[in-house]
């Protein structure tokens, strides 16, 4: 009778183990595609700032402006960013290239130049892969939303501190955002 006991309470324990080694791996990819996505962010920022030192050949007072609005809208680069974090680093990328694209308009000539025109292409690159990287994020929290909700698993996160985790918000601008 004891073995049979020991053999259940052997069996309770590997499975508490095992169910808790794929919690923490599902938690490991949410926070993976979470930093991915800050990073692509950061990048696209970079090509933001290179934008504006070429529109400081075309216009010196724009990029001024430019700069003192990146200077207010600080991007959060964290080894550990939060969901909230990379929401507000989309609503100041977003502020920063709409100023960008409005000075563009204005210098036909800055519009026309071929830095221009690849940095863009390459902001608009970093804008797909922040996209991407959203897509992948959403994916990997509904996996791991699914797995901490769902009985028995869930008796288990519960116990040990896995919580349901916050999706990124879908960014409604977005739709409206100009085209590169």
């Amino acid at each position: 009778m004891i073995w049979i006991v020991i053999a259940v309470v052997a069996v309770l324990v590997l499975w508490v183990i095992s169910v808790q080694n794929k919690l923490v791996k599902s938690d490991e990819i949410c926070n993976n595609a979470l930093k991915q996505i800050n990073v692509q962010q950061i990048s696209r920022f970079d090509a933001l700032k290179a934008l504006i030192k070429l529109t400081r050949e075309y216009a010196s007072y724009e990029a001024d402006t430019l700069e003192k609005i990146v200077k207010e809208r600080k991007i959060v680069s964290s080894p550990s960013p939060s969901v909230a974090d990379i929401n507000a680093n989309e609503e100041a990328l977003a502020a920063i290239g709409a100023k960008l694209i409005a000075v563009a308009e204005a210098y036909p000539d800055l519009k026309a130049s071929t830095n221009y025109q690849e940095t863009m292409r390459s902001i608009k690159e970093y804008e797909e892969n922040v996209r991407l990287s959203r897509m992948t994020f959403n994916d990997t929290v509904t996996r791991f939303n699914q797995e901490v909700r769902m009985f028995p698993t869930s008796v288990v996160a519960g116990v040990l501190g896995f919580a349901k985790r916050d999706y990124l918000a879908d960014d409604v601008s977005k739709k409206d955002y100009p085209d590169f």
